[in-house]
């Protein structure tokens, strides 16, 4: 594990989380679908919103390629509903209040702001195959460019 993350060529770690309509969603649901697995820090944050509208924007083309979206924060599920209804987003929204998936994932890190230590979210996607295994993870992306960049790749 480089940081923490599954390698990739590993198989991705199973989660159970409610999205924003309060429905279980499971990883290995989307078995025989690639999956856009992204993890981010807040919802209705600039750079976070910035990201959700970016894949929003595309998903489309990600859904005619036959790829999932999956967003994930720690954000409650009604949160994720505001956010989701606010920008049209689309896609699914996971809600880990318990960092289920954000930790075994490898994406609770610390991090330093104005000076301060703390644990947080670090913006990383993850692409993840038909089988269940990490095809690509990219770490710290920018908001405003990870879609297209995924996408370009596919």
């Amino acid at each position: 594990m480089n940081n923490g993350y599954p390698e990739v060529g590993a198989k991705a770690p199973d989660f159970t989380l409610k999205d924003q309509n309060g429905a279980d969603v499971s990883l290995s649901d989307f078995r025989g679908k690639k999956v856009v697995l992204y993890f981010y820090p807040k919802d209705n944050t600039p750079g976070c919103t910035r990201q959700a509208c970016a894949f929003a924007g595309l998903y489309g083309e990600f859904k005619k390629r036959g790829v999932e979206v999956i967003g994930v924060s720690r954000d409650s599920v009604a949160s994720h509903v505001k956010f989701s209804e606010k920008y049209g987003l689309g896609f699914r929204l996971l809600s880990d209040p318990d960092l289920e998936a954000i930790k075994a994932y490898g994406v609770w890190q610390e991090k330093k702001l104005y000076g301060k230590t703390s644990f947080g979210v670090v913006r990383t996607t993850f692409l993840v195959d038909e089988d269940g295994i990490v095809t690509r993870v990219m770490p710290k992306v920018k908001p405003d460019t990870n879609a297209a960049e995924i996408l370009a790749e596919l």
